[in-house]
């Protein structure tokens, strides 16, 4: 049974090779950048912010428009939430041995009394090809974990561009997308019982990928 995340199940997606050698053989940690380091720095700013109501620092004063607008929806705040379910869509520990899929959401909001949630994911990259598949399946684990939601909506915050990729789903939704992504992922567990994995050719492949022992890699050794 393959244990996986959104992330993981695009990166099989895009290469099912690149998956192969970094994912499950490990042979190539990630690199880090400094578009990845400030991610991480802006995620840390508005998780303390909304939980702790620390002020940001001067440099991520730009979240402060978005981080208002946050602070006053109504419901109760989870920032960084750790889901995590089995094979049979129970919730579970996130570092459960028998989870099946898990993920962690920027900011979700929980409007008990309205039987409604939101689900928020900070993006500090180009808004150019936004992937709301990510706020689906985010949106499918909360139902699970918050049984009582019936609507949630959610939204990728392109927070250096100013603008939002708006996303809702329905819980009577939810039998329809599981299987979606039963069926995705299952393709992951065909290559684990063949040990086929094939390269996707792409152009991230010469500059960007890691795994250079692949033909199309461009800092083949």
């Amino acid at each position: 049974m393959t244990q996986w995340s959104y992330s993981g199940l695009k990166d099989y997606e895009n290469c099912p090779r690149k998956y192969h050698e970094v994912k499950i053989l490990k042979r190539y940690p990630r690199e880090e950048t400094d578009a990845t380091l400030y991610g991480t720095q802006l995620h840390e700013q508005a998780e303390l912010h909304i939980k702790e109501a620390r002020p940001l620092d001067p440099a991520f004063k730009l979240l402060q428009p978005t981080m208002d607008a946050l602070n006053a929806m109504p419901g109760r705040k989870i920032t960084e939430m750790e889901m995590a379910l089995t094979a049979d869509l129970t919730p579970c520990e996130f570092k459960a041995p028998n989870y099946w899929v898990r993920g962690i959401a920027d900011l979700v909001i929980v409007d008990d009394e309205n039987l409604t949630a939101r689900v928020f994911d900070y993006k500090s990259g180009s808004d150019k090809y936004p992937d709301p598949d990510q706020l689906t399946l985010m949106s499918l684990m909360l139902f699970k974990i918050h049984p009582h939601i019936r609507h949630i909506t959610s939204g990728l915050l392109f927070v250096l561009k100013g603008t939002v990729t708006k996303h809702r789903v329905n819980s009577e939704q939810q039998d329809a997308l599981w299987w979606r992504y039963r069926e995705r992922v299952g393709r992951i567990d065909a290559s684990m019982a063949n040990g086929v994995w094939n390269p996707k050719q792409s152009g991230l492949c010469r500059k960007y990928c890691p795994v250079t022992t692949c033909e199309f890699c461009g800092r083949r050794k």
